[in-house]
């Protein structure tokens, strides 16, 4: 089952926060507020692959079930909570003046 801790462990989360701090860096904007935004947006990140997770295990849809007979079948929450929390990152990225880079440097796109 993935957790938290397990998505924190991982090379991407560590490239992508490392990506985000680096940017920031370039730019002069390293500020306390400003790291503390990255860190927010990691968080962002360990919601939005928790709820990947749980669509894998689950699929799109979900069963309910109340009683005996009250049950069926409903939308997984967590396909919501993908597209709201896939805003909020974008909000941030812009709110920090960060692009998504393509992990190509300058002298690789000569």
């Amino acid at each position: 089952m993935l957790t938290a801790e397990g998505i924190k462990r991982t090379k991407a989360y560590k490239q992508i926060k490392a990506s985000l701090v680096d940017q920031l860096e370039r730019s002069g904007n390293d500020t306390s507020f400003f790291l503390d935004l990255v860190d927010d947006y990691m968080k962002m990140y360990v919601i939005k692959e928790l709820a990947n997770a749980d669509i894998l295990e689950n699929g799109v849809s979900v069963e309910w079930r109340n009683s005996e007979t009250q049950y069926g079948r409903k939308k997984n929450d967590s396909v919501d909570q993908i597209l709201k929390t896939n805003q909020q990152m974008i909000k941030l990225l812009d709110m920090l003046g960060i692009k998504p880079e393509d992990g190509t440097t300058d002298d690789e796109e000569l």
